[in-house]
């Protein structure tokens, strides 16, 4: 049986909420870890560090963003020090670009400081209610993943932010 209007309605403003919250602690993570990395770093590191080297806009494809707010972003990371770029040995007219060791040490040092936020935030949770709501998350995560962009809001129709 598909859910109620009601129940989507409140399950897609629950959604929103922690998506709000997510940048919110993710922006004061790395204000308090890193004041050079601005909050939309962890979104370029981290396909850094999982998948190495890659063009920019190989990059601004993982992180789901214009290649235009990519270049402008990447340029700060690597004025920070958190991203080095070098030539494509493939193709000498591009670049890549890789995490650093202050690129790595950020990512290592803001998972350290999520792990223990979580810690405390969930104190009251026990085992079985968080292995739920993970696996439950995860299954949100496929489907939302699955089901793609909605219609009428893809990022090629939409122009970048200016």
């Amino acid at each position: 049986m598909p859910i109620s209007p009601e129940t989507r309605d409140r399950l897609t403003a629950s959604i929103a909420q922690l998506v709000r919250t997510g940048r919110r602690i993710s922006s004061r993570a790395a204000a308090q870890l890193y004041g050079d990395l601005p909050s939309f770093g962890w979104a370029l590191l981290l396909p850094l560090e999982q998948d190495g080297a890659q063009r920019s806009s190989d990059l601004a494809a993982r992180a789901g963003i214009d290649v235009s707010v990519a270049s402008r972003q990447i340029a700060v990371l690597e004025r920070c020090g958190h991203v080095e770029r070098r030539p494509d040995p493939k193709d000498g007219r591009a670049s890549l670009l890789s995490l650093t060791p202050a690129g790595a040490d950020a990512l290592t040092a803001t998972r350290a400081l999520r792990a223990d936020w979580a810690l405390g935030a969930l104190a009251g949770w026990d085992e079985d209610d968080a292995h739920t709501l993970t696996g439950l998350l995860d299954r949100l995560v496929s489907d939302l993943e699955t089901a793609g962009v909605p219609h009428g809001t893809d990022r090629a129709a939409v122009p970048a932010p200016r």
